[in-house]
């Protein structure tokens, strides 16, 4: 089983949830529409990984988010995650109106930094951001969300048992594109402006 840091401990996720069209301005990218539920997905464990991939079966898509790891079934810690796609096939499924698993929940398609944990933090007041090759691609902030932190935790209780260690990955800003290899993927979580979390990756 995979595992990720929280703070100088590893632990194991059972399930990855992740939450798409989340913020306005991607859903207006991408040509979707807003959704009337919020949309919902799952990533398995083997999807998890600290490695950061450009290519499987097709080149892969980035997607930076504000991750959430469960805690006695409560929001405890914060991380930087990238959602990986592929967005060709995910667009044929989608014109068939077919699942979306095979275009998300591969393997290594979730790649995250350390979590921290949220104590004393105002979960309302996160942000992140996505540099590449020191470019800033991605930025976004909790107050974007349709579906706020806390909000998501509830509406995902009322159907599925979200257990200690899963994570919930909350939905990524605009600015979401193709993964070219040797590119260095700088994620960042801030916090009323100030830096919780600084990740590197080096995509192969």
């Amino acid at each position: 089983m995979n595992r990720v840091w929280l703070g100088n401990k590893k632990v194991t996720p059972g399930k990855v949830v992740c939450i798409g069209r989340n913020y306005v301005e991607h859903i207006e990218e991408l040509n979707n529409a807003v959704p009337e539920q919020m949309v919902v997905f799952n990533k398995p464990n083997s999807a998890i990984s600290g490695q950061l991939y450009c290519f499987h079966d097709e080149p892969l898509h980035y997607e930076g988010e504000l991750c959430f790891l469960i805690r006695r079934k409560k929001l405890a810690a914060v991380a930087f995650g990238l959602d990986l796609t592929k967005r060709t096939l995910q667009s044929y499924l989608k014109e068939k109106r077919l699942p979306w698993e095979r275009a998300k929940a591969f393997d290594n398609s979730a790649v995250f930094s350390r979590f921290v944990p949220l104590d004393g933090l105002d979960i309302n007041d996160l942000s992140l951001e996505l540099f590449i090759n020191g470019v800033r691609v991605q930025s976004g902030h909790v107050s974007q969300m349709l579906y706020l932190p806390r909000t998501i935790l509830q509406e995902l209780s009322t159907y599925t048992t979200l257990d200690t260690n899963d994570i919930v990955m909350s939905g990524t800003p605009s600015g979401v594109g193709i993964i070219q290899c040797g590119d260095i993927f700088t994620g960042r979580v801030k916090c009323a402006g100030n830096t919780l979390i600084e990740t590197e990756w080096r995509a192969e």
